[in-house]
């Protein structure tokens, strides 16, 4: 019984995790790619690309922990584990996809 509510908790923390508000922008991202003139705007830039790859890979960490969870323990799911496994994969493969492609912005303003 304390295995089953223990899970319980922690997948509603990971539900109410993932669903949290990001803030992957903190700064105006329209005004600083039209003023970025300089080669410190440039690093800024791609900074702010490298942390938000970072926040992507970290979710997708979360994510992949939750689904071995499901993949080891399926019946305390029910039917319901593999509908949540591939959620868990859909938001893997597309935190992934978003922390290459902020990666490949980074090394972009890099070069200018």
């Amino acid at each position: 019984m304390k295995t089953k509510s223990l899970i319980i908790l922690l997948l509603a923390f990971g539900l109410l995790s993932a669903c949290g508000e990001m803030n992957p922008h903190p700064m105006d991202m329209n005004q600083a790619l039209q003023n970025a003139q300089t080669k410190a705007d440039h690093e800024a830039l791609a900074k702010h690309y490298e942390d938000v790859a970072q926040e992507m890979r970290l979710k997708a960490e979360e994510h992949k922990k939750l689904l071995k969870q499901y993949e080891r323990e399926p019946w305390l799911m029910g039917r319901q584990s593999t509908d949540f496994g591939v959620h868990c994969q859909r938001l893997i493969d597309v935190y992934e996809k978003a922390a290459e492609e902020n990666l490949e912005m980074a090394k972009m303003h890099r070069q200018m």
